[in-house]
């Protein structure tokens, strides 16, 4: 399948490792020239250069999504560098597991800035750069969480709804500009991520019992592949989904338990 990639230009924020990068991959894959970011400055120099193999033109840079100043020199210069922007995936995001009684408020600050402010300020500054193309594609990574809650992802189900209502709201506010917006909401997915929710859930378990006791949770019986997610991202990024917006997908083998 054609999904007509080939010379867009992409941004992936958390595009350094795990989620993000398979995304980055797959784009560029498909011929896209792609921009990531994330704070680790060695890992996104690193991934930068793997990127490239690809042959497509690729600009990677250290930032924090959670930092408006960062985010708006992040993007200006991928723009410069790639010649536009016509596709935002907002993948960054940071686990922060936890119960109303055991986060802090520190911890819902932190988590609320690098998952909807992220996506807030991403979007707003990717806007003018897709109007002068005539389009584009904002692409939210999200959470099953945001529609089935599960009180020991407290915030993360409580933050992740906001991201899903701003998806929606902003798909219609942009749709006259051919800006489309969507969201991708994963289940338990492969990356590195988890190491964080296993010290932080179970420390007591190994990572093979602690891995197995989460897949419980899931129909499929395991978890995702980052490549399981990517395809269905590079597909919305892409001219076959040029109908759908405003609407979320669940790549979360079974765990969106609603109608």
């Amino acid at each position: 399948m054609d999904l007509a990639l080939g010379g867009k230009k992409a941004i992936v924020t958390g595009g350094s490792k795990g989620l993000g990068r398979a995304i980055a991959d797959e784009l560029a894959r498909e011929g896209a020239d792609v921009a990531i970011c994330a704070r680790n400055e060695t890992e996104v120099a690193g991934a930068g250069e793997e990127l490239a193999a690809h042959g497509t033109k690729v600009f990677a840079r250290s930032a924090d999504v959670t930092d408006p100043d960062q985010v708006q020199s992040f993007i200006e210069e991928a723009a410069t560098t790639l010649g536009g922007i016509d596709i935002l995936v907002n993948n960054a995001g940071r686990a922060k597991p936890g119960t109303f009684e055991s986060l802090s408020d520190e911890d819902w600050e932190e988590d609320l800035h690098v998952k909807l402010f992220s996506m807030i300020r991403c979007s707003r500054e990717v806007l003018p750069h897709m109007r002068e193309r005539g389009g584009g594609r904002i692409i939210n990574i999200n959470a099953v969480h945001a529609k089935a809650p599960d009180y020991k992802f407290f915030a993360t189900s409580t933050n992740r709804a906001a991201c899903l209502a701003f998806t929606k709201t902003l798909a219609q506010e942009v749709a006259a500009d051919n800006i489309l917006v969507n969201a991708v909401n994963i289940g338990f997915v492969v990356t590195p991520q988890w190491q964080n929710i296993h010290r932080r859930r179970a420390p007591e378990l190994s990572e093979d019992e602690f891995f197995a006791q989460m897949a419980t949770d899931i129909p499929l019986g395991r978890f995702g592949r980052a490549d399981e997610v990517s395809g269905i991202v590079a597909f919305l990024a892409g001219d076959r989904a040029s109908f759908i917006t405003g609407t979320d997908i669940d790549v979360a083998g079974g765990m969106g338990r609603y109608l």
